[in-house]
């Protein structure tokens, strides 16, 4: 019994420090962020990099959950005699939740643990080490770049995936089921509010990229300097970084909307 309680106040005193470490980089992230006006093209090659090579997933997922709206979407409604408010269904739905929570998941997938390994390979590589001893703070060169090119990212990719979607969603109700193209777009201007829907979707896809390029970086950074600790570190990432999505989704859902 005494074990047992031991153990378990060792685990609960180690993830108290995990957390404890997780914003002390958080807030060094932050710290050292005016390198981003003193070098702009060191975050736009992370811009480049973080979300051109993810351009390609997001759109293709976009449009594929469009067309899946599309169908569920007009099957439901037609049970109710208002299919005309197909556009509005569709566009609510990837604005507000499956743009920017999607988005999120699959940047966290392909991103995430890109830049988890990248970081670990550095540090059991001594790369890192190297930088240190030379008079570079490794933080500020690797870390910080690809933490705001992440944050920048993130909401043009969620954007996109959302323009794609409802795309999607317009071609199977409007080519393949013909609802009236007219009612499909002017359902969908006169219900989606600037303010309320699109700009509460931007501030979670932000949000969301904050939350998974932290956990990317903290596992990176802070991973075991050997091949099995940085597989160890991407699992994680996916994993935390997917987690903690949803939980943020459910919590800004709840005080938005």
């Amino acid at each position: 019994m005494v074990n047992a309680i031991a153990l378990l106040g060792r685990y609960v005193i180690d993830v108290i420090s995990r957390i404890g470490i997780f914003f002390k980089l958080f807030f060094s992230l932050l710290a050292q962020s005016f390198i981003v006006f003193q070098r702009p093209r060191l975050v736009t090659e992370q811009v480049h990099f973080i979300g051109n090579y993810s351009l390609s997933i997001i759109a293709v997922s976009g449009l594929f959950v469009g067309f899946v709206l599309g169908l569920q979407g007009y099957n439901t409604l037609s049970m109710y005699g208002s299919e005309e408010a197909l556009g509005l269904l569709v566009a609510l739905s990837l604005v507000r939740e499956l743009g920017p929570v999607v988005t999120a998941l699959l940047f966290a997938g392909r991103a995430g643990t890109s830049i988890t390994a990248e970081i670990g390979l550095m540090k059991s590589g001594e790369q890192i080490n190297a930088m240190d001893v030379m008079g570079i703070n490794p933080l500020r060169r690797i870390l910080v770049p690809r933490f705001w090119g992440g944050i920048i990212a993130m909401p043009v990719l969620a954007a996109i995936f959302s323009a794609v979607g409802i795309i999607g969603g317009w071609f199977v109700g409007v080519v393949l089921i013909d609802v009236d193209t007219g009612a499909f777009w002017s359902q969908m201007q006169s219900g989606v509010d600037v303010f309320h829907d699109v700009l509460n979707g931007v501030i979670k896809s932000v949000v969301f990229g904050v939350a998974v390029m932290l956990v990317s970086l903290f596992e990176g950074w802070y991973c075991q300097p050997t091949p099995e600790g940085v597989a160890k570190a991407t699992t994680r990432t996916v994993v935390r970084a997917s987690l903690l999505v949803l939980g943020l989704d459910f919590i800004m859902t709840a005080l938005m909307f």
